[in-house]
């Protein structure tokens, strides 16, 4: 893009003010200022004006489950669906993995993180050691897309080259970069971080499809007719992954969405909780969903909101084309954002923009329907989010010991 294109795109949206520092550039900073300009999306600023509260109100209703005393009566159909599928190539799994392990006190990509005590093992290398278990039981490899992020992409694939992509083909292993999106002020401004640099972040939890589809790795999709695409979290070492029983009890239903969930421990759980709302699949976060709505309990004392996702989800690829082509809304969090103003960084005390991003609860929303199947949260959910306490590098270490993994 030359200087009057990018002139011209940004008087259309009312965002000339990004150029305002351009003639006292370097050749190279001109360069990589006007490459920002290209690839913004402008809906964002745009979606600024008609934005409202969320409304989190309406008629709530507990989602299709499929638990575990069901899959022990029906392990060897589901198997059988699901491996059948893997065999065929039409499931394919999605890595997010844009993270640091800032929160764990480690300046790297967090997949990197070593959870090994005795030896090294890192978060991926656990992960994909999960992952060969399938492969043993399918007799063949699937891909595996990983998202990275601008920060951690020469790092995750070095470290991946490193370790000779943890016993998969290298082929079968395929990187793209997470799409980011401006931050803006309070009247839907964006802001410049430097004045050669707008001030960007990740496009949200869900920002993966369409950085995916938009990426050369994308193509693979449609090359290999991958028809499912199972989406799992770097966060979780214990996250079974593109597993034949949760493949196919999503495809016995009929379903196109299927999210693997964990029986909560009480109704205060930190665990976004996987229901209906209207009579659509939604997911309502732990700080969203009311006391009494989270307490409520079935006649045998059950919760009845009981089932917390742990960012393990299968979505059907057709319908998925269908909810990207609609887009997803654009959220806005109002944050301290630091910033150039007159030629000066700035930093504010008190919240002065928002920062933008697409949420895979909306993705899950328009799907139309999902079904949430329950897992052993020992056996499948050991996050590592924290250094100490809950949720934490201790916390995963003991489960992986329990479940027998060597560390």
């Amino acid at each position: 893009m030359d200087f009057q294109s990018a002139k011209d795109l940004l008087n259309k949206y009312e965002q000339s003010h990004l150029l305002q520092y351009y003639e006292e550039l370097s050749i190279d900073d001109k360069s990589y200022l006007l490459s920002q300009i290209e690839g913004l999306d402008f809906s964002v600023a745009q979606g600024l004006n008609g934005k409202r509260e969320e409304q989190n109100d309406g008629e709530y209703s507990p989602i299709n489950a499929v638990s575990l005393n069901d899959i022990k009566e029906l392990r060897q159909r589901y198997f059988s669906l699901g491996i059948d599928q893997i065999k065929s190539g039409k499931v394919a799994a999605v890595l997010l993995a844009g993270g640091q392990g800032t929160r764990l006190g480690y300046d790297a990509p967090k997949g990197t993180f070593n959870i090994g005590i005795n030896k090294n093992l890192s978060i991926f290398g656990q992960q994909f050691a999960n992952m060969h278990k399938v492969v043993q039981a399918a007799g063949c490899y699937f891909t595996v897309f990983v998202m990275t992020s601008d920060k951690n992409n020469e790092q995750t694939k070095q470290f991946f080259k490193q370790n000779n992509y943890f016993g998969f083909p290298k082929d079968k292993i395929l990187f793209f970069v997470q799409k980011t999106s401006p931050a803006l002020d309070l009247n839907g401004k964006i802001l410049l971080e430097e004045k050669n640099k707008i001030a960007l972040a990740p496009n949200g939890n869900g920002g993966w499809y369409s950085s995916l589809i938009e990426s050369e790795a994308g193509k693979a999709i449609s090359e290999q007719n991958i028809e499912w695409l199972n989406v799992y979290s770097v966060d979780n070492v214990l996250q079974q992954i593109c597993d034949p029983i949760f493949i196919g009890a999503t495809l016995s239903g009929g379903y196109n969405c299927g999210a693997k969930v964990v029986k909560k421990t009480c109704p205060e759980e930190r665990v976004g909780v996987l229901m209906n709302q209207n009579g659509k699949p939604t997911i309502v976060e732990y700080y969203e969903i009311s006391s009494e709505l989270a307490s409520k309990r079935d006649a045998d004392g059950e919760l009845t909101y009981r089932y917390g996702v742990i960012l393990n989800y299968l979505f059907k690829v057709d319908v998925l084309n269908e909810v990207v082509s609609k887009n997803l809304p654009w959220h806005y969090a109002k944050k301290i954002l630091p910033h150039l103003k007159d030629g000066e960084k700035v930093y504010p005390t008190e919240p002065n923009g928002y920062k933008t991003e697409t949420l895979v609860v909306d993705m899950i929303k328009l799907m139309g329907n999902c079904l949430a199947v329950e897992v052993d949260r020992e056996k499948e959910f050991a996050p590592v989010k924290n250094k100490t306490g809950v949720d934490s590098v201790d916390s995963a270490r003991a489960l992986l010991i329990k479940n027998g993994i060597e560390i």
